[in-house]
């Protein structure tokens, strides 16, 4: 999701909830308690230089059971920091705060907010030696409809 599609959906919500990809919501309490731009500049394995700016948004669970975040303040701190730190209309990417600082996409079904799961991937797979899958077929599916191997009819 960018920037300018959580601004839209802020604008027209009552409540804010974030899911997480297990189905659990983040507790109603949490705060947003950054939001930022992240650039990234690093080499992958195939030697390309590579740089990568998102929108940061952190979420936090403090024991101040009684904040709630309302969607137009969260719509007011994005538009500071894009303001403030000159930012651009780019994907966001989530923190929130699990076993360790979880990274994750961000998307909205409707109602709540939903923390997807990244991946990590290779981006030189030409020029980083692991083999491409092979396709798994079976031979039921190459054979032509109506052509089959028996005796006489030439194909074998």
């Amino acid at each position: 999701m960018k920037l300018s599609e959580i601004k839209t959906i802020l604008s027209q919500l009552d409540t804010i909830a974030f899911q997480l990809p297990n189905g659990d919501l983040v507790p109603t309490h949490f705060h947003v308690t950054e939001v930022g731009k992240i650039t990234k500049s690093f080499i992958d394995c195939g030697g390309t230089v590579r740089k990568e700016d998102v929108v940061n948004l952190q979420l936090w669970n403090a024991n101040d059971y009684d904040h709630r975040l309302h969607p137009e303040k969260l719509l007011d701190i994005i538009k500071l920091s894009e303001k403030i730190l000159s930012i651009e209309d780019l994907e966001i990417e989530v923190e929130y705060q699990a076993d360790t600082i979880g990274k994750f996409g961000l998307d909205f079904d409707g109602n709540n907010f939903l923390l997807t799961s990244k991946q990590t991937d290779c981006l030189a797979q030409d020029q980083c030696g692991v083999p491409a899958e092979k396709q798994k077929v079976q031979l039921s599916e190459i054979i032509p409809a109506g052509a089959s191997c028996t005796p006489g009819n030439g194909c074998c």
